[in-house]
């Protein structure tokens, strides 16, 4: 997956990390979501919060089937600690867009997941999304060492920060 953060601004330098522009990951998980006329305003444009809907849909889709099929209900919970999300481009109706998942800052207790979303080669919308581990308390805790490496598998370098 090629990251074109450079190009279309798609992080605050403050708010998160940065993958590397144009870097691949080992793997890139990709999920196909069609638009319906449901998704879309009387303009015929994608709703906005749809992008959002579909970060929810990508992730759990990746989780299951290339991390953990149980979702590692039996240790504890995801927790969304922050979420972005940038559109570049409208959708419509009837277009087939994909959606292109990698890792990045993987650490003990929390990682980033990044979702790049295309309709053909077109990227239409970027965004990201911090996720923490905790118990079912909701206390934070560490990832199972054989997650972290699963996690590792998707993980797109970040640049250094000062």
């Amino acid at each position: 997956m090629l990251v074109e953060i450079a190009k279309h601004a798609a992080f605050n330098p403050g708010a998160a990390p940065r993958p590397l522009p144009q870097v691949r990951a080992p793997k890139t998980f990709r999920h196909t979501i069609d638009i319906y006329l449901k998704d879309s305003n009387a303009y015929a444009n994608t709703y906005f919060s749809r992008y959002f809907e579909w970060q929810g849909v990508c992730r759990e889709r990746w989780f299951h089937q290339c991390i953990s099929a149980d979702m590692l209900q039996s240790l504890g919970v995801f927790v969304t600690k922050r979420a972005h999300q940038e559109y570049v481009q409208e959708t419509f109706p009837f277009q087939a867009v994909d959606c292109q998942l990698n890792t990045f800052n993987v650490k003990q207790c929390s990682f980033y997941l990044l979702f790049q979303f295309m309709v053909g080669a077109q990227v239409v919308s970027t965004g990201y999304q911090q996720v923490v581990f905790a118990r079912a308390d909701k206390r934070i805790q560490r990832l199972p060492e054989h997650v972290i490496a699963k996690l590792r598998d998707y993980e797109l370098p970040t640049e250094a920060r000062n």
